[in-house]
C-alpha cells in the first residue's frame, strides 16, 4: 500500500494483554527517532514492560489497529488543574503518513472532554511529528532541554471544556 493510501484504522482502548505488543511497536517507532539524535538510549527505546505497565495504571491508553494489527498507540492522562498530558504516540514506520497518528491524536483528545488544555512534547528534529502536532492546532509553548543531543518542543492547545 503506497504511503498516503487511505485503509481502516480501528481506534479503541488497549488491554494490559496489549501491553507487550504495543511495547515493542514504541519500540521500533522510535528506533528512527534514536538514529535521528544519534541517542540509541531514548526513553521509549530502553522502556522495560515493567515500567510501561505501570506507568499506563493511570492513563488511559489507546491503540490502533489495521486489519486486527496493532499498528500504533498514544496514552495520555489528565492531572488535578485541567491539563491532558499526551505521550508515547507511536506508529510503526510502515504506516506512518496514512492518518494512523492523526486517528490517534483525536481519539485520545475525544477521551478528555473536560481537559481545559492538551499538553504534547517532541523532540526539537522531529519535522514531521511537530508538523502533525501543528495540523491538529497544537502551539510551540517552549523548549526544555533533555539530554546533550535532544530538547523537547513544548506544545499545547486549548481544550473543549
Amino acid at each position: 500500500m503506497a504511503k498516503g493510501t487511505a485503509m481502516h484504522v480501528v481506534v479503541g482502548r488497549a488491554h494490559p494483554e496489549d501491553y507487550p505488543l504495543i511495547l515493542a511497536v514504541q519500540k521500533m517507532a522510535f528506533m528512527s527517532e534514536a538514529a535521528l539524535y544519534g541517542d540509541p538510549d531514548l526513553p521509549p527505546v530502553v522502556q522495560t514492560l515493567d515500567r510501561m505497565i505501570e506507568e499506563c495504571r493511570c492513563k488511559v491508553v489507546l491503540k490502533a489497529e489495521v486489519g486486527g494489527d496493532i499498528v500504533g498507540s498514544v496514552r495520555a492522562a489528565q492531572d488535578n488543574g485541567g491539563v491532558c498530558r499526551i505521550g508515547r504516540l507511536v506508529v510503526l514506520p510502515p504506516w506512518q503518513g496514512r492518518g494512523v497518528g492523526t486517528a490517534l491524536m483525536k481519539a485520545i483528545e475525544a477521551e478528555f472532554p473536560a481537559a481545559e488544555k492538551f499538553a504534547i512534547f517532541t523532540g526539537h528534529k522531529s519535522a514531521g511529528t511537530i508538523r502533525l502536532y501543528k495540523k491538529l492546532g497544537y502551539v510551540e509553548t517552549g523548549h526544555e532541554p533533555m539530554t546533550e543531543l535532544v530538547t523537547h518542543v513544548c506544545m499545547e492547545k486549548p481544550g473543549r471544556a
